[in-house]
């Protein structure tokens, strides 16, 4: 979700001026997305440019609020009904991180895994405790954001420990196109064997 759709959406419900949607879309987020009364200034002032909210007479505060326009309604109704495409979200950075670490020398990859895996399992916790605490049964939104997190912490506990089966099983090529060794993902190369006499069971490799 962009801010700009999300202030769209709130001043839908009716006109707000700045420190009205930033309180109200922090709310409607669960807290989750804090915005900064910048940021919610700014994109007003773009909104206002595109023709999508147009300013209100100042209040007896000296505030101004904002409403929105038919042109904004528009909008926030073919964004409503056009799916979130996968290509539309960031980058997931922990699966970049994963991969850099995995052809990156004198990096420990399991290390990285489970400090991450640690710091998603206390997400985890901590949300849960939230759930159970929650003193705002009646609010349904804030309860599908909650849920909404709480299954992407369990979905990438589950991704990472199935990273750390792929590590165990993971058997890298060798330089130069040898045979695979036991090499564990970001430790280095194991002295090759000797040739010869000591290296009994060599020929036996050869010939598999």
């Amino acid at each position: 979700m962009t801010i700009r759709h999300g202030l769209l959406a709130l001043l839908e419900r009716q006109p707000m001026y700045g420190y009205q949607l930033r309180a109200a879309f922090e709310e409607s987020t669960g807290a989750t997305w804090p915005l900064n009364i910048g940021q919610v200034y700014t994109t007003l002032a773009r909104l206002e440019r595109d023709g999508l909210v147009r300013p209100l007479p100042e209040n007896d505060g000296g505030q101004r609020p904002y409403e929105i326009t038919d042109t904004g309604r528009a909008e926030l109704a073919a964004w409503f009904g056009t799916p979130i495409s996968r290509n539309d979200r960031p980058r997931d950075e922990l699966a970049i991180k994963l991969a850099l670490a995995l052809t990156t020398p004198g990096v420990d990859v399991r290390a990285v895994v489970q400090t991450q895996r640690t710091a998603t399992m206390r997400t985890l916790q901590e949300l849960t405790r939230l759930k159970v605490r929650d003193d705002r049964p009646g609010d349904l939104s804030w309860r599908l954001v909650l849920d909404s997190m709480l299954f992407q912490a369990e979905a990438e506990i589950r991704w990472l420990d199935h990273c750390e089966v792929s590590l165990v099983r993971h058997r890298p090529a060798a330089p130069g196109g040898a045979a695979p060794t036991d090499r564990s993902p970001g430790r280095p190369y194991p002295a090759g064997p000797a040739v010869g006499a000591d290296a009994p069971d060599a020929p036996a490799r050869a010939e598999r």
